[in-house]
């Protein structure tokens, strides 16, 4: 049963303009993670923001848990690219506790949860240094720390790794694929990175090129965990992927080589 549907959804930024999204119908399942790879420009991240409540559709709906989304709520939190939302002038474990705070949870109580969360992705030991002492690895593990301690059932990713150095890339690939077995959230996780998305998710949606973008097919990733990037049915599926991503992204050059 889908805990989050997408039911044709048509998007445009103003008026006159064309759809950026047109007829975009998805469901995710309940803690299940599902990934979304697309040519830039396609709209991935305008799904994401949707879905977060940051964006409204021009038409269609979307539903979280059979209720219809009206804006941001505390079931949904988003990790984005940059580390921005971090507060410069407080520590780690301030950080994470923030949210907590502004909910009213008591001291001691905000404090051990936070520390937790911070064990979890691997931060014991840094909770007192504050984000410009920390690699952008660490920020990111903070932010997933921050998500991880609201409890939020659904944790919305927009190309959360992309700025960062390929080996702390697949560190926290695997630890995010980790907590994300051991959590069980619902993720929707935006990226470019066809080898990301095998990795972590569970299907993968390609996007059509846009204008006019929607889903052109979803890929079962049926591959045991922890999986192995140079296994022959990892391979399989980085090709099957890659062919269908390659004809929309060949339709956007050709496009380009038309208006030179």
């Amino acid at each position: 049963m889908a805990y989050v549907t997408f039911q044709e959804i048509d998007f445009r930024y103003g008026l006159p303009g064309p759809l950026i999204i047109r007829g975009f119908n998805l469901e995710v399942r309940r803690g299940e993670f599902m990934a979304l790879v697309g040519p830039s420009g396609c709209g991935k991240t305008t799904v994401l923001n949707i879905l977060a409540g940051f964006e409204t559709p021009t038409a269609g709906e979307v539903l979280v848990d059979d209720r219809p989304v009206r804006g941001p709520e505390r079931d949904r939190i988003v990790i984005f690219q940059e580390p921005d939302s971090l507060y410069p002038w407080l520590t780690a474990l301030e950080n994470v506790e923030f949210p907590l705070r502004v909910l009213g949870v008591s001291r001691s109580e905000r404090r051990a949860r936070a520390a937790e969360a911070l064990r979890s992705v691997g931060l014991q030991g840094h909770e007192a240094k504050h984000p410009g002492h920390l690699s952008g690895g660490m920020k990111q593990r903070v932010q997933l720390a921050r998500a991880l301690v609201l409890e939020a059932p659904i944790v919305l990713m927009d190309e959360p790794f992309a700025a960062l150095d390929a080996q702390t890339r697949l560190i926290l690939q695997e630890e995010l694929g980790q907590i994300a077995v051991r959590t069980q959230r619902t993720i929707l996780f935006i990226t470019h990175d066809i080898h990301e998305a095998i990795f972590l998710a569970d299907r993968v949606g390609v996007m059509t090129a846009g204008p006019d973008s929607t889903i052109k097919k979803i890929v079962e990733v049926e591959l045991q965990r922890p999986r192995v990037r140079g296994s022959a049915a990892f391979g399989e599926l980085y090709e099957q992927i890659n062919q269908i991503l390659s004809e929309e992204v060949r339709r956007v050059l050709r496009r380009e080589d038309s208006l030179l």
